[in-house]
């Protein structure tokens, strides 16, 4: 008997973490360093990642004090990487945006010397 409850355990910690990694993965898609696999692009989706690292947050919060070490680990871990991933895309869409600003400010002097 004690050893069905063992394997429900283990089965339960499998899911959780599979669970997780299922959220990372998406989290990880949504910051746009892998392709979808339905639509075979790559697309970025700031705020749907944003959301997903609540989701993570929420988790964490809940499940406070009833993990394992590995469930926790891969919890703490998933979270720290999209963070900072996120942190990271964030900076890189502020330079591309400052990049494009000369570029916008010199097309708009050449129209109003038009007019």
């Amino acid at each position: 008997m004690e050893e069905h409850f063992e394997n429900i355990k283990d089965s339960r910690e499998i899911l959780f973490i599979s669970f997780v990694s299922m959220l990372y993965n998406s989290g990880i898609q949504q910051l746009g360093k892998i392709m979808n696999p339905v639509t075979g692009k790559i697309h970025k989706d700031l705020v749907g990642v944003q959301s997903t690292i609540e989701i993570l947050e929420m988790l964490r919060e809940k499940t406070q004090g009833n993990l394992s070490n590995k469930e926790k680990s891969m919890l703490d871990s998933s979270i720290s990487n999209l963070q900072l991933n996120y942190v990271e895309e964030l900076e890189s869409e502020e330079k591309k945006e400052k990049a494009a600003e000369p570029e916008k400010k010199s097309e708009q002097e050449s129209k109003d010397e038009k007019e």
